[in-house]
């Protein structure tokens, strides 16, 4: 199978995935705002479960954000430029800013992950959750954001078009 096609499919398959977790954020919190109002029970780890299941969401569903085009983008002044500038703007993005960007950010939190597994981390809180899957997480968001954005630069150096806003309003709802 073509690596491009795996790693989109990848990508795609956990962006939805992930996607479902907010509503499991949005549920867990309605609940715990319940037990705290009607039975005045609260739990650290409860409250760490709903900011870990937002976070988990933001960066396993980054990847999935910038295969979509779903990302922002000054919409007004870019659909002016030609096709040619605006390809030109999302190489210049790809090659200078988000993998090196996102590059860095897996470097730099990989030994962070490690030494938070090795150690078996727990929140500082009492009653809290374990932290070295959250690392973990953001090792595998990064993970997965430089190779969607190797993926999105190969295809735009392969002649692919930028992007374009009339382009999203062709792309059928899924």
């Amino acid at each position: 199978m073509n690596p491009l096609l795996l790693i989109e499919r990848l990508t795609r398959g956990i962006g939805r995935a992930a996607a479902w977790l907010m509503l499991a954020a949005a549920v867990l919190s309605a609940g715990n705002a319940l037990m705290r109002k009607v039975f005045a029970i609260s739990s650290n780890a409860m409250l760490e479960a709903q900011w870990y299941l937002v976070g988990t969401a933001v960066m396993l569903a980054a990847a999935w954000v910038l295969q979509e085009n779903g990302h922002v983008r000054i919409e007004l002044i870019s659909s002016r430029f030609p096709r040619g500038l605006r390809r030109g703007i999302e190489i210049f993005g790809h090659l200078c800013l988000l993998l090196p960007f996102s590059s860095l950010m897996l470097w730099l939190s990989w030994p962070y992950f490690m030494r938070s597994w090795s150690q078996n981390e727990t929140s500082i809180n009492t009653g809290g959750l374990l932290v070295w899957p959250m690392r973990g997480i953001i090792v595998l968001g990064f993970l997965l954001l430089c190779l969607q954005s190797l993926v999105a630069l190969l295809r735009l150096l392969r002649g692919g078009d930028a992007p374009s806003p009339s382009d999203d309003d062709a792309r059928p709802i899924e």
